[in-house]
């Protein structure tokens, strides 16, 4: 359950802007790193100092710089006070339990997103806040950890692929935001194949583990929605409501992400159906098995009562019994008990119960 629930405990009581960081520390050094471009260059580069990208934001190029590790108060601070990052906004940025959304600030645009990784080894899905302060010239990033989905985009930075050196900032933020969300569906994909297996399964051989599984795929899926659903907001308000530095000619390309967005959530449910109708056929399944067992226990039953009655009334120690002093009297007894056996198997046959 601390996938749906982490302790934030420690910022109880905190005035607002106080910089804490709230969800686990993944990782012990902050990395800085430098892209710098236009349509002629780039620059690319690890950084020591933050303030050695500020002689860059005065020119006409993107400027992006991106943090890996945000548990770093001081340097968040430093941050905030050369750019200009209001201590709201650096608050937001450390509490890694944030929902989704997006907040227009004077000179910036603030965009909260989760990026999701699916792990092969546990079978389960986790996620990443990521962090984007938008604007006029330079787009800063912050994760919790190093390693991200955006290796496409740098590539067609690097190799000047398409037009995104010479789309400016708000078309770098949509690059980035597209690969989170085209990142979802691999992680779908993911999610459907052990969809597959485990019908596969339910079908052959259904086990007491299908249901575990079953709760486990379910947990992934709740999980999943909750990290993509507020996305929807944050595509349709760069998009609709005039969002500062998102210039007009990236309306159809954020229309292209809503697209997908949507898609994304409309998986989600349709794997819930899938998922609540393999519990329905297991459940069934099981019942099955249980009333075909049932049914069994219930035929034998039946036809041990009349021969526990007739056993019983040939077992009792009365002198004048005319059958006792018979030579053929067990014999009679065991053709009595096949005829009674046979005769309930015809008559369970005939009405349809074996």
């Amino acid at each position: 359950m601390s996938r749906f629930t982490r302790k934030s405990s420690k910022k109880a009581g905190s005035s607002p802007g106080t910089l804490v960081h709230v969800g686990e520390r993944k990782t012990d050094d902050v990395h800085l790193a430098l892209l710098h471009y236009d349509a002629e260059t780039v620059i690319e580069k690890p950084l020591e100092l933050v303030e050695e990208a500020l002689p860059l934001l005065t020119s006409s190029a993107t400027t992006w710089l991106n943090i890996d590790g945000i548990h770093d108060i001081s340097l968040m601070e430093h941050i905030g006070k050369i750019y200009g990052v209001h201590p709201l906004t650096l608050e937001d940025v450390l509490n890694t339990t944030q929902r989704p959304k997006t907040e227009a600030f004077d000179g910036y645009l603030f965009i909260v997103l989760k990026m999701l990784h699916y792990d092969a080894e546990k079978e389960g899905i986790s996620s990443e806040q990521v962090s984007l302060i938008l604007g006029k010239t330079f787009l800063i990033t912050f994760q919790e950890v190093a390693g991200d989905v955006f290796t496409p985009v740098r590539e067609r930075i690097r190799k000047g692929k398409g037009q995104i050196r010479t789309g400016g900032c708000d078309y770098l933020a949509y690059a980035l935001i597209d690969a989170i969300v085209d990142n979802y569906f691999v992680i779908l994909e993911k999610v459907g194949q052990r969809l597959e297996t485990l019908e596969e399964t339910i079908d052959e051989n259904p086990d007491a583990g299908m249901l575990e599984e079953i709760h486990a795929i379910r947990h992934d899926l709740i999980y999943l929605r909750k990290q993509v659903w507020p996305l929807r907001e944050i595509i349709a308000h760069l998009q609709k409501d005039g969002a500062p530095f998102v210039g007009e000619a990236i309306g159809p390309f954020l229309r292209d992400v809503y697209d997908h967005t949507i898609q994304t959530i409309d998986t989600i449910e349709s794997f819930r159906d899938i998922l609540s109708g393999m519990q329905d056929l297991y459940l069934s399944i099981i019942s099955n098995r249980m009333n075909e067992v049932m049914k069994v226990l219930t035929i034998i039953a039946t036809i041990f009562i009349p021969i526990t009655f007739v056993a019983g009334i040939y077992g009792m120690n009365f002198t004048h019994m005319p059958e006792l002093a018979w030579r053929w009297g067990y014999l009679f007894v065991w053709i009595v008990i096949l005829a009674i056996i046979i005769g309930m198997l015809v008559f369970f046959r005939r009405r349809k119960w074996v």
